[in-house]
Protein backbone atom coordinates (compact mmCIF):
# COMPACT_ATOMS: atom_id res chain seq x y z
CA UNK A 1 0.00 0.00 0.00
CA UNK A 2 1.07 3.48 -0.30
CA UNK A 3 0.18 6.06 2.82
CA UNK A 4 -0.31 9.72 2.01
CA UNK A 5 -0.33 12.47 4.24
CA UNK A 6 -1.12 16.10 2.39
CA UNK A 7 -0.42 18.58 5.71
CA UNK A 8 -0.26 21.86 5.94
CA UNK A 9 3.02 22.50 4.41
CA UNK A 10 3.97 19.49 3.23
CA UNK A 11 2.83 16.23 1.38
CA UNK A 12 4.31 12.75 2.25
CA UNK A 13 4.29 9.65 0.19
CA UNK A 14 5.53 6.21 1.73
CA UNK A 15 5.48 2.45 0.73
CA UNK A 16 4.84 -0.28 2.92
CA UNK A 17 3.66 -3.89 2.78
CA UNK A 18 2.87 -4.27 6.01
CA UNK A 19 6.90 -5.73 7.14
CA UNK A 20 9.14 -3.35 5.37
CA UNK A 21 9.07 0.45 3.97
CA UNK A 22 9.56 0.83 0.42
CA UNK A 23 10.02 4.04 -1.91
CA UNK A 24 9.31 7.71 -0.16
CA UNK A 25 8.71 10.92 -1.38
CA UNK A 26 7.95 14.48 -0.02
CA UNK A 27 7.85 17.82 -1.61
CA UNK A 28 6.44 21.22 0.02
CA UNK A 29 3.47 22.78 -1.18
CA UNK A 30 2.13 24.86 1.38
CA UNK A 31 -1.00 23.77 1.55
CA UNK A 32 -1.96 26.32 4.52
CA UNK A 33 -0.37 29.70 2.41
CA UNK A 34 -2.96 32.63 3.22
CA UNK A 35 -5.36 30.40 5.39
CA UNK A 36 -5.15 32.96 8.01
CA UNK A 37 -6.33 35.93 5.89
CA UNK A 38 -8.92 34.32 3.96
CA UNK A 39 -10.23 30.90 5.39
CA UNK A 40 -9.81 28.98 1.97
CA UNK A 41 -7.31 26.95 0.25
CA UNK A 42 -6.23 29.14 -2.64
CA UNK A 43 -5.88 27.96 -6.21
CA UNK A 44 -1.86 28.43 -6.19
CA UNK A 45 -1.68 26.02 -3.44
CA UNK A 46 -4.08 23.05 -5.31
CA UNK A 47 -1.52 23.31 -8.31
CA UNK A 48 1.33 23.00 -6.22
CA UNK A 49 -0.45 19.83 -4.49
CA UNK A 50 -1.76 18.33 -8.37
CA UNK A 51 1.88 19.31 -9.30
CA UNK A 52 3.56 16.90 -6.83
CA UNK A 53 1.50 14.07 -6.81
CA UNK A 54 1.88 14.00 -10.49
CA UNK A 55 5.93 14.44 -9.99
CA UNK A 56 5.09 11.19 -7.19
CA UNK A 57 3.58 9.12 -9.86
CA UNK A 58 6.91 8.93 -11.75
CA UNK A 59 8.57 7.68 -8.61
CA UNK A 60 5.06 5.11 -7.87
CA UNK A 61 3.15 2.83 -9.73
CA UNK A 62 -0.32 3.63 -7.72
CA UNK A 63 -2.12 1.42 -10.15
CA UNK A 64 -0.72 -1.87 -8.58
CA UNK A 65 -0.70 -0.65 -5.05
CA UNK A 66 -3.86 0.86 -2.72
CA UNK A 67 -3.38 4.51 -1.42
CA UNK A 68 -4.84 5.40 1.73
CA UNK A 69 -4.55 9.77 1.62
CA UNK A 70 -5.37 11.48 4.79
CA UNK A 71 -5.06 15.12 5.02
CA UNK A 72 -5.08 17.39 8.54
CA UNK A 73 -5.47 21.06 9.54
CA UNK A 74 -5.51 23.28 6.86
CA UNK A 75 -8.39 21.17 5.27
CA UNK A 76 -10.35 21.16 8.72
CA UNK A 77 -9.50 25.22 8.54
CA UNK A 78 -11.00 25.73 5.07
CA UNK A 79 -14.11 26.57 4.38
CA UNK A 80 -13.54 25.29 0.69
CA UNK A 81 -12.04 21.91 1.31
CA UNK A 82 -14.46 19.48 -0.22
CA UNK A 83 -14.36 21.48 -3.36
CA UNK A 84 -10.32 21.49 -3.23
CA UNK A 85 -10.49 17.68 -2.24
CA UNK A 86 -12.77 16.67 -5.02
CA UNK A 87 -10.81 18.30 -7.63
CA UNK A 88 -7.23 17.00 -6.51
CA UNK A 89 -9.32 13.76 -6.54
CA UNK A 90 -10.93 14.31 -10.17
CA UNK A 91 -7.16 15.32 -11.78
CA UNK A 92 -5.27 13.05 -9.86
CA UNK A 93 -7.26 9.90 -9.05
CA UNK A 94 -6.59 10.25 -5.35
CA UNK A 95 -9.50 10.43 -2.44
CA UNK A 96 -8.31 12.40 0.29
CA UNK A 97 -10.29 12.44 3.60
CA UNK A 98 -9.87 14.72 6.24
CA UNK A 99 -8.70 13.48 9.95
CA UNK A 100 -9.63 15.21 13.28
CA UNK A 101 -6.42 16.73 15.16
CA UNK A 102 -7.27 13.39 17.79
CA UNK A 103 -6.51 10.82 14.97
CA UNK A 104 -3.86 12.76 13.72
CA UNK A 105 -2.38 12.63 16.96
CA UNK A 106 -3.11 9.01 17.58
CA UNK A 107 -1.62 7.94 14.32
CA UNK A 108 1.60 9.99 14.60
CA UNK A 109 1.39 8.94 18.42
CA UNK A 110 1.69 4.62 16.76
CA UNK A 111 4.34 5.74 14.63
CA UNK A 112 6.64 6.85 16.84
CA UNK A 113 5.92 4.47 19.60
CA UNK A 114 6.94 1.96 16.45
CA UNK A 115 10.38 3.83 15.72
CA UNK A 116 10.82 4.30 19.97
CA UNK A 117 10.55 0.17 20.06
CA UNK A 118 12.91 -0.67 17.55
CA UNK A 119 15.59 1.94 18.57
CA UNK A 120 15.17 -0.32 22.09
CA UNK A 121 13.84 3.55 23.74
CA UNK A 122 11.53 3.46 26.38
CA UNK A 123 7.83 4.26 25.66
CA UNK A 124 6.06 4.29 29.62
CA UNK A 125 6.55 8.04 29.99
CA UNK A 126 6.93 11.03 27.64
CA UNK A 127 5.42 13.85 26.09
CA UNK A 128 5.29 13.83 22.23
CA UNK A 129 4.87 17.46 20.31
CA UNK A 130 4.16 16.99 16.38
CA UNK A 131 4.77 20.95 14.85
CA UNK A 132 3.43 20.37 11.94
CA UNK A 133 2.15 23.39 9.37
CA UNK A 134 -1.15 24.22 10.77
CA UNK A 135 -1.59 22.94 14.09
CA UNK A 136 0.70 21.57 16.63
CA UNK A 137 -0.62 18.00 18.74
CA UNK A 138 0.48 17.87 22.61
CA UNK A 139 0.59 14.05 23.26
CA UNK A 140 1.53 12.60 26.63
CA UNK A 141 1.97 9.17 27.61
CA UNK A 142 2.31 8.48 31.05
CA UNK A 143 2.16 4.38 31.59
CA UNK A 144 -1.42 2.82 30.37
CA UNK A 145 -2.89 6.34 30.33
CA UNK A 146 -2.38 8.51 26.72
CA UNK A 147 -3.98 11.96 26.31
CA UNK A 148 -3.71 14.35 23.48
CA UNK A 149 -4.48 17.93 22.48
CA UNK A 150 -4.34 18.98 19.21
CA UNK A 151 -3.77 23.31 18.99
CA UNK A 152 -4.32 25.24 15.74
CA UNK A 153 -1.23 26.48 15.49
CA UNK A 154 1.43 25.73 13.22
CA UNK A 155 4.53 27.03 11.15
CA UNK A 156 2.74 28.28 8.58
CA UNK A 157 -0.28 29.97 10.27
CA UNK A 158 1.70 31.09 13.11
CA UNK A 159 3.89 32.58 10.38
CA UNK A 160 1.83 34.24 8.66
CA UNK A 161 0.00 36.01 11.76
CA UNK A 162 3.22 37.01 13.08
CA UNK A 163 4.08 40.50 11.03
CA UNK A 164 6.56 41.45 13.54
CA UNK A 165 9.25 39.85 16.38
CA UNK A 166 6.76 41.40 18.68
CA UNK A 167 3.67 39.69 17.98
CA UNK A 168 5.64 36.16 17.40
CA UNK A 169 7.08 37.10 20.53
CA UNK A 170 3.55 37.27 22.72
CA UNK A 171 1.69 34.92 20.48
CA UNK A 172 4.53 32.17 21.70
CA UNK A 173 3.82 33.29 25.15
CA UNK A 174 0.50 32.71 24.93
CA UNK A 175 0.90 28.97 23.31
CA UNK A 176 3.56 27.95 26.14
CA UNK A 177 0.97 29.23 28.79
CA UNK A 178 -1.68 27.35 26.87
CA UNK A 179 0.28 23.88 26.55
CA UNK A 180 1.36 24.35 30.63
CA UNK A 181 -2.45 24.50 31.55
CA UNK A 182 -2.92 21.66 29.36
CA UNK A 183 -0.55 19.81 30.91
CA UNK A 184 -1.46 20.81 34.53
CA UNK A 185 -5.26 20.09 33.74
CA UNK A 186 -3.60 16.02 33.35
CA UNK A 187 -2.69 16.09 37.13
CA UNK A 188 0.21 13.41 36.67
CA UNK A 189 1.80 12.29 38.90
CA UNK A 190 5.40 13.94 38.30
CA UNK A 191 6.63 16.28 35.66
CA UNK A 192 7.35 14.87 32.27
CA UNK A 193 11.08 13.81 31.97
CA UNK A 194 10.90 12.73 28.28
CA UNK A 195 10.54 15.10 25.14
CA UNK A 196 9.89 13.62 21.64
CA UNK A 197 9.92 15.39 18.82
CA UNK A 198 8.42 14.75 15.28
CA UNK A 199 7.74 16.64 12.11
CA UNK A 200 9.64 19.20 9.96
CA UNK A 201 11.62 21.44 11.90
CA UNK A 202 12.79 19.22 14.83
CA UNK A 203 14.20 16.72 12.14
CA UNK A 204 15.55 19.90 10.07
CA UNK A 205 17.60 21.20 12.99
CA UNK A 206 19.40 17.94 13.57
CA UNK A 207 19.96 17.67 10.00
CA UNK A 208 21.87 20.66 9.69
CA UNK A 209 23.75 19.98 12.90
CA UNK A 210 24.48 16.69 11.41
CA UNK A 211 26.47 18.47 8.27
CA UNK A 212 22.77 17.08 6.29
CA UNK A 213 21.51 19.31 3.24
CA UNK A 214 17.76 19.43 1.96
CA UNK A 215 18.56 16.88 -0.69
CA UNK A 216 21.14 14.80 1.46
CA UNK A 217 18.98 13.73 4.52
CA UNK A 218 19.06 10.71 6.07
CA UNK A 219 16.14 9.58 8.19
CA UNK A 220 18.08 6.36 9.67
CA UNK A 221 20.05 8.79 11.19
CA UNK A 222 17.96 11.22 12.43
CA UNK A 223 15.87 8.22 14.26
CA UNK A 224 16.90 8.16 17.88
CA UNK A 225 19.35 11.42 17.69
CA UNK A 226 19.21 13.78 20.50
CA UNK A 227 17.97 17.53 20.24
CA UNK A 228 19.37 20.06 23.05
CA UNK A 229 17.63 22.81 23.83
CA UNK A 230 21.07 25.21 23.24
CA UNK A 231 21.15 24.00 19.84
CA UNK A 232 18.03 25.64 18.72
CA UNK A 233 19.62 29.28 19.13
CA UNK A 234 23.10 28.18 17.13
CA UNK A 235 21.04 26.90 14.65
CA UNK A 236 18.51 30.16 14.25
CA UNK A 237 21.42 32.61 14.42
CA UNK A 238 23.24 30.43 11.86
CA UNK A 239 20.65 30.29 9.47
CA UNK A 240 19.42 33.81 9.70
CA UNK A 241 22.52 34.73 8.61
CA UNK A 242 22.44 33.31 5.65
CA UNK A 243 20.86 34.53 2.21
CA UNK A 244 17.47 31.93 1.24
CA UNK A 245 19.13 30.57 -1.35
CA UNK A 246 22.04 28.81 0.76
CA UNK A 247 18.86 28.32 3.33
CA UNK A 248 16.54 26.56 1.20
CA UNK A 249 19.77 24.47 0.41
CA UNK A 250 19.89 23.08 3.96
CA UNK A 251 15.95 23.49 5.02
CA UNK A 252 14.51 22.57 1.80
CA UNK A 253 12.67 25.21 -1.05
CA UNK A 254 9.30 26.18 0.91
CA UNK A 255 11.00 26.09 3.90
CA UNK A 256 13.47 28.93 4.02
CA UNK A 257 10.94 31.85 5.00
CA UNK A 258 9.43 29.62 8.02
CA UNK A 259 12.02 27.58 9.33
CA UNK A 260 12.55 30.72 12.04
CA UNK A 261 9.11 30.45 13.47
CA UNK A 262 9.55 26.75 13.93
CA UNK A 263 12.75 27.04 15.29
CA UNK A 264 11.09 29.05 17.97
CA UNK A 265 8.21 27.11 18.33
CA UNK A 266 10.96 23.72 19.03
CA UNK A 267 12.49 26.56 22.00
CA UNK A 268 8.90 27.66 23.49
CA UNK A 269 8.04 23.64 23.74
CA UNK A 270 10.96 23.36 25.60
CA UNK A 271 10.92 25.98 27.87
CA UNK A 272 7.17 25.31 28.62
CA UNK A 273 7.73 21.68 29.78
CA UNK A 274 11.29 22.85 31.25
CA UNK A 275 13.35 20.46 29.77
CA UNK A 276 16.59 20.83 28.19
CA UNK A 277 17.40 17.82 25.52
CA UNK A 278 14.76 15.83 23.59
CA UNK A 279 14.68 12.62 20.96
CA UNK A 280 14.10 13.25 17.45
CA UNK A 281 11.75 10.80 15.32
CA UNK A 282 11.71 11.53 11.43
CA UNK A 283 8.37 9.25 11.72
CA UNK A 284 5.40 10.77 11.75
CA UNK A 285 1.29 10.62 10.54
CA UNK A 286 2.62 9.16 6.91
CA UNK A 287 4.26 5.78 8.68
CA UNK A 288 1.49 6.02 11.53
CA UNK A 289 -1.47 5.58 8.43
CA UNK A 290 0.63 2.80 6.94
CA UNK A 291 0.64 0.94 10.34
CA UNK A 292 -2.61 1.50 10.98
CA UNK A 293 -3.76 0.23 7.50
CA UNK A 294 -1.82 -3.39 8.96
CA UNK A 295 -3.45 -3.54 12.17
CA UNK A 296 -5.40 -5.16 13.63
CA UNK A 297 -7.14 -2.38 15.53
CA UNK A 298 -7.39 -0.53 12.00
CA UNK A 299 -9.04 3.03 12.91
CA UNK A 300 -12.39 3.34 11.65
CA UNK A 301 -12.18 6.63 9.69
CA UNK A 302 -9.54 5.36 7.07
CA UNK A 303 -12.15 2.49 5.46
Amino acid sequence: MIAVDLGSNTLHFIEYDGKKWGKSFEKIVRTAEGLNLHPEIGSLALERIIDAIDEAKKIFDFRVHEIVAVTTAAMRMATNSADILKKIHEKTGILFRIIDGENEALLTLKAVENRLHQLSLSTDEFVLADIGGGSTEIIVVSGSRCESKSFPLGIVTLSEKSQTDNILTNELESFSETIIRYIDTLALPSPPKTLILTAGTPTTIVAYLMGMSYASYDPVKINGSFLKRSDCEIVLDELMKMDEATRAYYVGVGREGLIATGIRIVEMVFEALRLERAVVIDDGLCEGVALDYFSERYIPHLT
